[in-house]
């Protein structure tokens, strides 16, 4: 699903009538992450509400992650949000098209797994558990939940997950099953997030994963699961994320900013300069996990120095800690040229 709005101070109207190469002058458009859209709209609207570009246009998208890059590196965006690191096959699309970027960590997300409310004997999932559920065997075969596990009761499970354009989907597959797309395929799946939560929460016997924001939203539909992983059962939260305990679910999310686009159109880096300025602000009221206030500086240190290209050559990192993570994410700031 792709929902493409325009948004102007005080309106909003769709703009999907327009064609999808179009990039019109004086307007920033942003596709990608479902996950990184409530962040995305929350800047926006931050953004306007200050004042500082009168008349400014915005154009969000939330069509997953992989669809967003497909998108940027064919140079029709000015902003991809992504809820991963951009793949080594986007970065030779990129290449390929001469799209230069520049990559910002933005917030944090726990991938967290929900059950419906009613649910009262189920409060802990193993990785072990999500494995045998997901992977690409349990296909067809796995349909209740008592063949995960003999403890719990012989009941149809109804999945809910991310399609295969989403970076949730990337994530949660290489974190739990090894591979980005080692998936089972029968289930409901959308990379609109909103279609997930009604899913799980209209259906008693049913489980799901997506952003943590969403869970955030729609808390008193939800039940979240702590994972067992190796820190123990941990629940998704802002404390557990930032502490590095929720393993091996949690990530960075980011903002990749067309090159060309951050110099030749003033209303592109005033935009991002003010997001990342408000960074916590706007992740916390956004429903994101945010970044400490030293790493947004540190963020903005890259974004003026123009450090462009991928911190990490195309793979997707899952199994870090959240410092690790962010280490790589700022390792030029080493070399000599930018001490």
């Amino acid at each position: 699903m792709v929902l493409l709005v325009s948004v102007r101070p005080g309106a909003a109207q769709t703009a999907a009538s327009k064609p999808a190469s179009a990039k019109p002058a004086g307007t920033v458009r942003i596709n990608g992450s479902s996950t990184v859209l409530p962040l995305a709209r929350e800047a926006v609207r931050s953004f306007q509400a200050s004042g500082q570009n009168r008349g400014s246009r915005f154009e969000l998208g939330a069509s997953g992650t992989s669809a967003g890059f497909r998108q940027f590196c064919a140079g029709r965006l000015s902003i991809a949000t992504a809820s991963r690191p951009i793949s080594g096959t986007e970065l030779a699309q990129c290449e390929a098209r001469g799209v230069r970027f520049i990559e910002l960590p933005v917030a944090f997300d726990a991938i967290t797994v929900v059950v419906h409310p009613s649910n009262r004997w189920l409060a802990q999932i193993t990785t072990a558990q999500l494995r045998r559920l997901w992977n690409r065997k349990a296909e067809g075969t796995i349909r209740h939940w008592k063949q995960v596990d003999p403890t719990w009761p012989d009941l149809a499970i109804r999945l809910c997950g991310p399609g295969q354009d989403s970076g949730t989907f990337d994530t949660f597959n290489k974190a739990i099953n090894g591979q980005e797309d080692n998936s089972r395929r029968d289930y409901t799946a959308s990379e609109d997030d909103d279609v997930l939560v009604r899913c799980v929460a209209t259906n008693p016997d049913s489980l799901g994963y997506f952003g943590f924001d969403y869970y955030q939203s729609n808390r008193k539909a939800l039940k979240a699961l702590a994972v067992v992983g190796p820190r123990g059962p941990v629940l998704p939260s802002q404390a557990t994320v930032q502490q590095s305990q929720y393993i091996p679910l949690s990530r960075a999310l980011f903002l990749y900013v067309n090159e060309r686009d951050l110099q030749q159109q003033p209303l592109v880096r005033q935009f991002v300069n003010a997001t990342l300025q408000q960074g916590t602000a706007v992740a916390e009221r956004s429903g994101v996990i945010p970044l400490p206030d030293s790493t947004y500086r540190l963020v903005a240190a890259k974004l003026y120095r123009n450090i462009a290209g991928t911190a990490f050559d195309g793979t997707l990192p899952v199994g870090l800690t959240l410092g690790k993570i962010l280490q790589r994410s700022f390792a030029e700031h080493k070399q000599p040229q930018f001490r």
